[in-house]
C-alpha cells in the first residue's frame, strides 16, 4: 500500500522575489505504488513535502526510475533536468488542503488528468494558496511586475500581450484530456474535469473541481463543483448554480440523460432523466405544483424537496405562470454524430 497520496514533478514560474506563480506537471500519479515511493525518498532524501531538486538528485532519481521499470516517467525527469526553469518535485502524503502553490497546482492537474473526480480531492483554501497571476504572451507574471515588463516589451517592440488576470490558468496550457472538443479553450479552468465524448461549445464554460462524465453537450456554465452524469446536455446560455455562487453547502450536479434548456437555470441537484424546460430557473426555494399523469395539480412543494430525484420535467405554465412538475417520459439522447470525431 503507498504511503504518499500523490507526486509529481514538474517545472513552473517565479516572480522576483522567488515565489511560485505556476507548475506545470506532465505527469502526476495518484496513489503511487509503495516502490515509487521508496525511490522518491532515497533519491530526493525525502518521503514528503516539496522540494526544488539539483541536478544530482534528478540524476539519481531518473536512473532508479529507469531501472526499476518507470520508463515514462525517468524520460520525463530527464527532460525537466535540463529546464532553464525552476523545478519542483512535491509529495502529499495525504489528501489535506492545499499549502503552496505548487501543493495546489498538483491537486488541479489531478482533476484535468482525470485522475480524481469533483470532490474527491480536498480543495480547501486553494484560492488561499494560489497567486492572482497575469497570463501573458510570455507567460505567467506577478500582477506587481507586470507594468515594468510591459514596459521593456513595448521598448523592444514586441508588445506584451495580457490575454486574462486570474488565479486559475486555462486547463488546456496545462491538460488536453483525450476524445474532448473546446470551441474556445479560455472557457475551461485547469481543475475541470472533462469526461471522453465532451464537447464544450464557444459559450460553454466549465470551472475548476467541477465538470462532465463524458458524453456531454456543454452550451452553458457548469460553475464550481458540480458534476454532469453522461449523455446530459446543458443548453447554450444555461446556468447551473455552484457552491461558490449560492448553492450553500449543497452539491449541485445532474444525473444521466438530462436536459437543462437553453437560458434555463439550476439550483439544485437533479437524478437521471430529468428536463428543464428553456428559460426555467430552479432554485432550492422554488414553489412547484406537482401534477400527477392527468396533468392534474396534486399539491405544492419547494424544488428543493425534489433533490436527487429521477425522471423530473420541470416547466412554467404559459398561462398563470405556475412552475409544474411532472413525469418526464421522454429520455435525452445525445446526437451520436456530434461525438463520433472525439
Amino acid at each position: 500500500m503507498s504511503n504518499l497520496y500523490s507526486f509529481a514533478i514538474g517545472v513552473g514560474s517565479k516572480n522576483s522575489n522567488g515565489e511560485w506563480l505556476e507548475v506545470f506537471y506532465p505527469k502526476p500519479q495518484l496513489k503511487p505504488e509503495q516502490t515509487l515511493c521508496d525511490i522518491l525518498a532515497l533519491s530526493l532524501g525525502i518521503s514528503s513535502g516539496e522540494i526544488e531538486p539539483s541536478i544530482e538528485q534528478l540524476a539519481a532519481l531518473q536512473s532508479a526510475l529507469s531501472h526499476n521499470g518507470y520508463s515514462e516517467l525517468a524520460a520525463s525527469v530527464e527532460q525537466l533536468a535540463g529546464s532553464s526553469r525552476p523545478v519542483v518535485a512535491v509529495l502529499l502524503a495525504a489528501d489535506l488542503p492545499p499549502g503552496s502553490v505548487p501543493e495546489g497546482y498538483l491537486k488541479l492537474h489531478l482533476l484535468s488528468h482525470r485522475l480524481v473526480k469533483p470532490h474527491g480531492t480536498d480543495l480547501s483554501g486553494v484560492f488561499g494558496a494560489l497567486k492572482n497571476v497575469a497570463w501573458t504572451s510570455e507567460g505567467a507574471i506577478d500582477i506587481d511586475e507586470l507594468p515594468e515588463r510591459q514596459l521593456k516589451a513595448r521598448m523592444a517592440g514586441q508588445p506584451l500581450t495580457v490575454n486574462c488576470v486570474d488565479k486559475f490558468p486555462k486547463m488546456v496550457d496545462y491538460v488536453v484530456p483525450s476524445g474532448v472538443r473546446i470551441a474556445d479553450t479560455s472557457r475551461v479552468r485547469l481543475g475541470a474535469y472533462v469526461g471522453e465524448g465532451t464537447t464544450v461549445m464557444h459559450e460553454g464554460f466549465i470551472n475548476f473541481n467541477a465538470g462532465t462524465e463524458g458524453p456531454n453537450m456543454i452550451e452553458g456554465r457548469v460553475s464550481a463543483g458540480v458534476f454532469c452524469g453522461a449523455g446530459t446536455d446543458v443548453g447554450g446560455g444555461a446556468s447551473i448554480m455552484g457552491t461558490l455562487s449560492g448553492g450553500g453547502n449543497m452539491v449541485i450536479s445532474m444525473g444521466e440523460k438530462c436536459l437543462l434548456g437553453a437560458n434555463a437555470g439550476l439550483g439544485i441537484p437533479l437524478g437521471d432523466r430529468c428536463t428543464i424546460e428553456s428559460g426555467l430557473y430552479i432554485t432550492a426555494g422554488t414553489i412547484v405544483t406537482m401534477l400527477d399523469d392527468q396533468k392534474q395539480a396534486t399539491g405544492k412543494m419547494k424544488a428543493r424537496e425534489l433533490a436527487g430525484k429521477s425522471d423530473l420535467l420541470f416547466r412554467r405554465n404559459s398561462v398563470t405562470g405556475t412552475v409544474e412538475c411532472l413525469t418526464n417520459k421522454s429520455a435525452v439522447e445525445l446526437n451520436a454524430e456530434l461525438h463520433a470525431s472525439n
